[in-house]
């Protein structure tokens, strides 16, 4: 901090992964409480200009300390964090696959919010998830699908009598009446007052 010597921050996401921040800055110390205040910085303020010595190693830097700029980067990358840590929580509690399909290619699986962060509700926890691929992630948002409080998918009518391709036909409208994949905890599995929410506006499609 006397220096302004920027660190690289490892925020845990899941145990034995986390992401890599730089770089951060010690911008507050509370020693009462052994703890100190970080700020996140864009690396493109990290100019090399002149010596300081930290615990006997020499490090090249000159920063020009702009708080509203390190604020806004901060709270990015807070939100960035936020989300990263929320999907992968949920991958893990549904074994990395589509609670509808169970496809396992972890990149094209995504977390899904059972009510949006828009909503007072929309909590970044894992029992206002679920692990979709992409395409079911699509339709869940787009209401093609819903989901009963009792873990059932419900096709929307419209979209069941629909003729169309084999995706249609083998990806949506297969899947109605089907039970979800759900994670093996209870305490992790989707909010069933959540669900009758999401539930409620999607039979006001029809």
């Amino acid at each position: 901090m006397q220096h302004s010597v920027p660190l690289i921050y490892f925020h845990s996401i899941v145990p034995g992964k986390y992401l890599a921040t730089w770089p951060v800055y010690i911008v507050g110390d509370d020693s009462a409480n052994l703890a100190v205040t970080v700020a996140v910085d864009d690396a493109e303020h990290v100019s090399f200009a002149h010596e300081a010595v930290a615990d006997g190693a020499v490090f090249h830097t000159s920063i020009t300390a702009d708080d509203a700029r390190r604020s806004y980067v901060t709270s990015s990358v807070r939100v960035r964090l936020h989300q990263r840590s929320f999907r992968e929580r949920v991958l893990e509690a549904y074994q990395r696959q589509c609670a509808f399909c169970r496809f396992r290619h972890e990149e094209m699986l995504e977390a899904a919010h059972i009510m949006p962060d828009s909503h007072p509700e929309g909590e970044p926890v894992v029992r206002n998830g679920l692990a979709l691929c992409t395409l079911h992630h699509s339709a869940f948002d787009r209401r093609f699908i819903g989901i009963s409080p009792e873990y059932k998918i419900e096709v929307r009518p419209d979209i069941l009598r629909e003729k169309d391709g084999p995706t249609l036909a083998h990806a949506i409208q297969a899947l109605h009446g089907k039970l979800i994949f759900i994670p093996k905890s209870p305490e992790l599995r989707p909010d069933p007052r959540l669900l009758a929410i999401r539930y409620d506006q999607f039979r006001e499609m029809f």
